[in-house]
């Protein structure tokens, strides 16, 4: 997964960022790591594009991770 910082990361958060989810191939790991996260991470919105396209969005730290998925 392609990590892109249009928050203004500290470079430190966002290689923690990355190392945690840039492996990640599918929502479903997505999903699941930040459901193990402490506190669970929680899908915040489902932004629908079109029938094919959806933005999810999740709440992780203080920010939102916000995820194309197709």
């Amino acid at each position: 997964m392609d990590v892109t910082d249009h928050a203004g990361m500290t470079p430190e958060a966002l290689r923690n960022l990355t190392r945690q989810v840039g492996s990640f191939g599918s929502l479903q790991e997505v999903l699941r790591w930040g459901f193990s996260q402490s506190p669970p991470c929680e899908v915040a919105e489902v932004v629908v594009q079109d029938e094919f396209t959806h933005d999810v969005v999740i709440e992780w730290a203080g920010r939102y991770l916000v995820l194309d998925t197709t």
